[in-house]
């Protein structure tokens, strides 16, 4: 089938003056019987999904964004130039004024007085309208996928719907939502490869953001005490069923709280959005049962190690003895690992997959966590954890280090293994360090990642499936 245009245009109209939606009509009319009319005059719109002509009768099924259908029932001695709708082409954007009836044969219909073509169709959908499989055309050609595809519509309104459920849940206990800068001149907040760009007025590199969290701690230093972003991040990673190198991330900061305060966050808020998109917090996700209703699980990271994969580690160990533990479980090692990144390697190399939970898995190594407070109790680890749902990470959360002095020996540490050749290490960075000495008051943070969770309430395998416009390679031609 050619992609080449079908047929030249006409001049659309520039406006069309819509009374109802499908799925309106549908909830006021579908009990009227059959070949029973309403005397009710309205004006729709959408795209034509299908079309036949008998005679001197025509009909249309007209698709609308409310996820709607309707048929358009046209008759040779009522249809403004009822010959030409008789013509019109599947994937027109069509709209049409006329009476709500029921047809004989049962069908709600708008038996139409006057239409116009809105919109026409130069290329063929053909077989594209009863859905595509191919999965490098339904992410390339969205436009398409959200017609050929109902479910994908679907996904795409629950995402919708779930932004603005976590912002309402957040905002009723006295979060406020704020925006901060994305061109950052150092990059910083997470573990993570930066893109890069160039400022020319100010002949100035900057990097993409990779996480708010530095910006939005700044804000709780002047007094924001309850803070949130639904922030669009970058990093410069691979492609996988999991990772886009750009992606929404939730992070939120809470002033007089702690990593604890942030787990009960985390649950209330994913029940929350599973009760309000599906009457339950026990749902399906791939064909197993996922049991969303708090408290969830508590356990460390060094217990679930020897707990799913029968193996022992500490970052006290002798450091050998973690490398060779690591190699006999297929961790590729690397000159610059100590005990703290072994043990973390050893955690998602043997046990993170296999975790259904939901779980918060706590206490990582102060090693792999620059910007966490240390652990009130076990030395060597910090007040952090992961939810694992699923088998995958959903969100990253910690008390966060106050402590200015602590945090700058934290950053050195780590500008030294970015300078031994670590890409995602972080930098010091000399403005935050300036904002702690202000003074930071006990606070817990939390990202989730918003794409991931809308995978989970919708049982969704792929990203790309829960992302618009995903990233992808270059179209072969």
């Amino acid at each position: 089938m050619t992609d080449e245009p079908l047929r030249s245009g006409t001049t659309p109209p520039y406006r069309f003056e819509v009374t109802a939606t499908t799925a309106e009509l549908r909830a006021a009319h579908d009990g009227l019987e059959a070949g029973e009319e309403t005397g009710i005059t309205v004006s729709v719109a959408g795209r034509v999904m299908l079309h036949r002509a008998q005679g001197k009768l025509a009909f249309a099924t007209l698709r609308d964004g409310s996820g709607g259908e309707i048929q358009l029932f046209a008759l040779a001695a009522v249809t403004e130039a009822f010959e030409d709708f008789t013509k019109i082409n599947l994937g027109d954007w069509v709209g049409a004024t006329g009476e709500v009836v029921k047809t004989k044969r049962g069908e709600l219909s708008v038996k139409v007085r006057s239409w116009v073509v809105l919109a026409e169709t130069r290329r063929s959908f053909g077989d594209k309208w009863h859905g595509i499989s191919d999965v490098d055309t339904r992410y390339r050609q969205r436009y398409v996928d959200l017609w050929a595809n109902p479910e994908t519509r679907t996904t795409f309104l629950q995402r919708s719907r779930i932004m603005s459920l976590t912002r309402r849940w957040l905002e009723d206990r006295g979060f406020i939502e704020v925006e901060t800068p994305v061109f950052h001149p150092i990059p910083g907040g997470a573990l993570a490869k930066p893109f890069t760009t160039h400022h020319n007025a100010l002949d100035l590199d900057l990097y993409l953001r990779i996480a708010p969290e530095l910006y939005l701690k700044r804000l709780t230093v002047g007094g924001f005490e309850k803070v949130f972003e639904i922030a669009r991040v970058f990093r410069n990673e691979g492609l996988s069923t999991r990772h886009n190198p750009e992606f929404t991330m939730l992070e939120l900061y809470e002033a007089y709280a702690d990593y604890h305060d942030a787990m009960a966050l985390t649950e209330q808020l994913v029940a929350h959005l599973a009760l309000e998109l599906h009457g339950t917090t026990v749902l399906a996700y791939g064909g197993r049962e996922l049991d969303l209703t708090p408290p969830w699980r508590r356990a460390t990271l060094t217990d679930l190690v020897e707990e799913e994969a029968g193996i022992r580690v500490d970052v006290r160990m002798p450091i050998d003895e973690l490398r060779r533990i690591a190699e006999e479980h297929g961790v590729e090692v690397e000159d610059g690992y100590g005990p703290g990144k072994l043990v973390l390697e050893i955690y998602e190399k043997t046990t993170e997959h296999r975790l259904w939970g939901p779980i918060f898995v706590l206490d990582y190594p102060k090693e792999v966590s620059p910007l966490a407070r240390d652990h009130r109790e076990v030395p060597d680890h910090v007040e952090r954890f992961e939810a694992i749902v699923a088998g995958r990470e959903l969100c990253n959360a910690f008390s966060e280090l106050v402590d200015p002095d602590e945090q700058r020996a934290r950053f050195e540490e780590q500008a030294r293994q970015k300078a031994a050749g670590d890409d995602e290490a972080m930098v010091v960075d000399e403005d935050y360090l300036r904002a702690l000495e202000h003074g930071l008051p006990p606070t817990a943070g939390l990202g989730i990642g918003m794409d991931r969770l809308v995978m989970l309430l919708t049982d969704t395998q792929s990203i790309r499936d829960v992302v618009l416009f995903p990233t992808l390679r270059p179209e072969q031609s």
